[in-house]
C-alpha cells in the first residue's frame, strides 16, 4: 500500500474535514494517509512516503487584515522542509496540492515554479463560495473521458500562472486543475476542495483517485 502525507491546517477552511475526506477518496485506490498539522516538523527530515500532500492554509499573513490572526496562523517553511520536499521530488515522488496550497508557503520563492502557479495578493481573489460549473479539457489520463460537472466550491481567479501550465480543468476561463512533472517527480495542482461538498462529487472523486495514481506512476483506470 502505497503512503501518503497529508500536510493539514489553517484558518478559514474545515481542513480537519477535508483532510479526512482526501484520505478517504485515496484510500479507494489503496493509499493509506497520515494526517498532520505539523508541517515543520513532518517535512524536517527526508520523507519515507511516495505522497505528499499540501491541503492547508499556511503563509505569513502580510495583509493588514489577518492582523488579529498573525500571533496564531503566521507560518514560515523552514529551509530543511523546502529541501525535504524538493528531494522528494527528486527520489521520483509526487506532489497532490489541494485548493489553498497555492496561498501557502509565501516565504519559499520556489514554491510557485514547483506549483506551477500562486495566489498574489492584492490580484488573486474567489468570488463567494457557490455552485460553478467545472470544464473538463483534453486527453491527459486524469480527466480522459470526465464529462463536466458541476461543484459547490470556490474559483480561485486571477492566480499567476507559469506560462507552460496546460488546465486540465477551468471554471469561467480560470484554471483549476493542472498536472507537469517536477525534477524526476510530479506535481499535480487542484484548486477545489474549499469544504466537504466538493469532495462529495463523484466525478471530483474519480479526478482525484486518478491524479494520485499518476502521481504515484501507476496505471491510471480510464473508463472507472
Amino acid at each position: 500500500m502505497a503512503r501518503n502525507l497529508i500536510l493539514s491546517g489553517g484558518p478559514f477552511h474545515d481542513f480537519d474535514a477535508t483532510s479526512a475526506a482526501l484520505a478517504e477518496v485515496l484510500a479507494e485506490v489503496g493509499i493509506e494517509s497520515e494526517i498532520t498539522e505539523d508541517i515543520a516538523g513532518a517535512l524536517s527530515e527526508p520523507s519515507e512516503t511516495q505522497l505528499i500532500t499540501v491541503n492547508a492554509l499556511r503563509w505569513r499573513m502580510g495583509q493588514d487584515r489577518f492582523a488579529d490572526l498573525r500571533g496564531q496562523w503566521r507560518f514560515e517553511l523552514p529551509a530543511q522542509a523546502r529541501t525535504t520536499l524538493l528531494d522528494h521530488l527528486e527520489r521520483g515522488g509526487g506532489v497532490l496540492a489541494m485548493h489553498a496550497a497555492a496561498v501557502c508557503f509565501d516565504d519559499w520563492q520556489g514554491w510557485p515554479r514547483v506549483l506551477g502557479g500562486c495566489w498574489t495578493w492584492p490580484k488573486s481573489h474567489h468570488p463567494p463560495l457557490g455552485w460553478t460549473g467545472v470544464r473538463v479539457h483534453g486527453e491527459h489520463p486524469i480527466v480522459e473521458g470526465l464529462r463536466d460537472f458541476d461543484v459547490v466550491d470556490e474559483v480561485y481567479s486571477d492566480l499567476d500562472v507559469l506560462p507552460d501550465v496546460r488546465p486540465l480543468a477551468s471554471s469561467g476561463g480560470q484554471p483549476l486543475v493542472w498536472a507537469r512533472p517536477v525534477r524526476r517527480g510530479r506535481v499535480v495542482y487542484d484548486a477545489l476542495g474549499h469544504d466537504t461538498r466538493s469532495y462529495d462529487n463523484e466525478i471530483h472523486r474519480t479526478l482525484l483517485r486518478r491524479a494520485a495514481l499518476w502521481l504515484l506512476k501507476r496505471p491510471v483506470t480510464v473508463g472507472d
